[in-house]
């Protein structure tokens, strides 16, 4: 079965690179059919972004921080113009003070723990709200988690609280919107090299390890990925929603190591 997202128009939020699992996504979503715009945060990201939408047909780019709430309101406030509608939102926007990331987390700092809760769960919640308004007809609203939310990872620290925290309001949210015809659900991908998840102590480790021993001996793609995410988006996802994906080679079940990593 082909899953085809024609006439869907959707926004992008958190691509930093073509390595970014958000561009994975935009890209899946671009061939499956679907109309692009994009957010970034700040001109540096904004260059990088360009040349990328530009590859996909997109001209829509706009220059958003996610603790600015002027700012949300004038993304949301030009799409509606732009569109009158959306289909789907990707929310890709996570945060930490990389140097909290590599010591213990007894020592996380009071700022750094509600900057990083802010950015990378709150803003899902802010933009859930804004988009909404936007999807009359229903829609999907997507977000990124990480296993580190439910197991202890190293490293990971107050990222895995945070993302804790954005998958209990992942299922919060589905149902909140449920009655609205907007499903809302996360991707769990397995560690993948990404300009965020460098900034991990240990990231290369990490990497190396699930791809070792997951069930599949690979960490996943971000064709995979984006697959995923078309799917959850498309109408071959109609009765899906609170749920958290997992994209990682099968690695979140295993108890230990396989008998060779031991």
């Amino acid at each position: 079965m082909t899953i085809s997202m024609a006439g869907k128009r959707g926004l992008i939020m958190g691509v930093a690179n073509e390595r970014s699992i958000a561009w994975g996504i935009a890209k899946a979503m671009h061939e499956a059919g679907a109309e692009l715009a994009f957010s970034y945060q700040g001109e540096a990201f904004g260059k990088r972004l360009e040349p990328l939408a530009a590859s996909v047909g997109s001209d829509f780019m706009v220059d958003v921080d996610v603790t600015n709430d002027d700012s949300m309101d004038q993304c949301f406030a030009a799409l509606k113009e732009k569109w009158g509608s959306l289909d789907f939102v990707v929310h890709a926007i996570a945060y930490s003070d990389k140097n909290e990331l590599t010591g213990r987390i007894r020592d996380t700092s009071r700022a750094n723990f509600k900057n990083s809760l802010t950015i990378s769960c709150y803003s899902f919640i802010d933009v859930a709200r804004r988009a909404a308004e936007l999807m009359p007809n229903g829609g999907t609203l997507l977000t990124l988690t990480y296993q580190g939310s439910n197991r202890v990872t190293p490293f990971y620290n107050v990222m895995g609280v945070a993302k804790a925290a954005l998958e209990s309001a992942t299922r919060y949210l589905a149902n909140d919107l449920g009655p609205d015809g907007i499903r809302v659900n996360a991707i769990s991908p397995g560690p993948m090299k990404t300009l965020a998840g460098a900034a991990i102590g240990g990231a290369r480790k990490t990497y190396k390890h699930t791809d070792m021993n997951a069930p599949m001996r690979a960490n996943a793609t971000l064709e995979a990925v984006g697959g995923t995410a078309v799917y959850l988006a498309s109408d071959a996802g109609a009765c899906t929603t609170g749920e958290i994906i997992r994209v990682d080679g099968g690695f979140h079940v295993l108890g230990m190591p396989q008998p060779d990593h031991l």
